[in-house]
């Protein structure tokens, strides 16, 4: 029996020839994934985005350096009756009221984008202790191997990475780490 025959191909596989189709199909996946959450955003979240976007360009400067240099121009022309005369109470409600809305849209954007992050974090966080189970499992399976052939384990870190990652552990050493490292309001070193 040939090596292909004993394992089996997932329908609809194809096997990659270089480094590059890999990552190619790497990136295509990625940015399916992408492209799936921003078609699901709201109406509302679309355009909270392209007002945030807008907000965070130079475009908006430059239409506020406008607004603002023609603003004061008109309301400082001698001899001329003002709409708002200095100190310009009226655009300074204006760009206050635009502040609060402005905040809100990008606050809105960011929200859904850090819920966006957070899915992607809790993704890669399962890919991460599927590839570290994966891992386990051909050490023990290559440990194994290695006692069928007799050959004698010479590197005492197998057996231990050969265990399975308990994440709850990790995450109390990663806690008590933080702990010791953080300084006690009021303590000086």
């Amino acid at each position: 029996m040939s090596v292909s025959a004993k394992f089996r191909v997932p329908k609809g596989y194809q096997a990659p020839i270089t480094a590059s189709e890999l990552t190619e199909r790497n990136v295509a996946a990625v940015g399916k994934l992408e492209d799936a959450a921003h078609a699901r955003r709201s109406q509302t979240d679309v355009v909270a985005d392209k007002i945030a976007n807008f907000c965070g360009s130079m475009k908006f400067v430059w239409v506020h350096l406008v607004w603002f240099g023609f603003w004061i121009t008109i309301n400082e022309q001698p001899y001329t009756k003002h709409i708002d005369p200095y100190p310009f109470p009226l655009m300074t409600l204006v760009v206050s009221l635009e502040a609060i809305f402005l905040t809100t849209f990008v606050l809105i954007s960011q929200n859904r984008q850090g819920n966006l992050a957070d899915r992607r974090n809790h993704l890669d966080l399962q890919i991460n202790l599927l590839a570290e189970q994966e891992n386990s499992k051909i050490l023990t399976m290559l440990k194994a191997l290695m006692e069928h052939v007799g050959i004698a384990d010479i590197d005492p870190e197998v057996h231990v990475l050969s265990q399975s990652t308990q994440p709850e552990k990790l995450v109390e050493q990663i806690e008590v780490m933080m702990d010791r490292s953080t300084p006690t309001p009021g303590v000086h070193e």
